[in-house]
């Protein structure tokens, strides 16, 4: 089955705390069904010093579940559902449902 969200692709958070942020995809997790968007579900995990990193309180991103995010339609620049279509040439594309515009390239 071909992926709804991909790496690079650009999201927007459609519930939880950070309803309404908009990130870039950094991981997807297709076994868990979440991804991890930058700047979005940030914690504070206290880190023991090691031989290389420095101790003491870091923020990072956490993966949240997928149906939470919406993909960012390229033309509207507002949330979009995903749709499939296949090209002349026998390819798959992704394509967004509001504006009709094809995704990958």
């Amino acid at each position: 089955m071909a992926a709804r969200i991909r790496k690079k692709d650009q999201v927007v958070v459609l519930a939880g705390k950070d309803k309404g942020k908009q990130g870039e995809v950094l991981k997807v997790f297709p076994t868990e069904g979440r991804v991890l968007v930058s700047g979005v579900n940030m914690v504070v995990k206290h880190q023991r010093q090691t031989a290389q990193s420095k101790g003491g309180l870091v923020r990072k991103e956490m993966p949240i579940h997928a149906s939470n995010v919406a993909l960012l339609d390229p033309k509207e620049k507002k949330p979009t559902r995903v749709g499939f279509k296949v090209l002349g040439d026998g390819r798959k594309v992704r394509v967004a449902k509001r504006s009709g515009e094809q995704i990958d390239k």
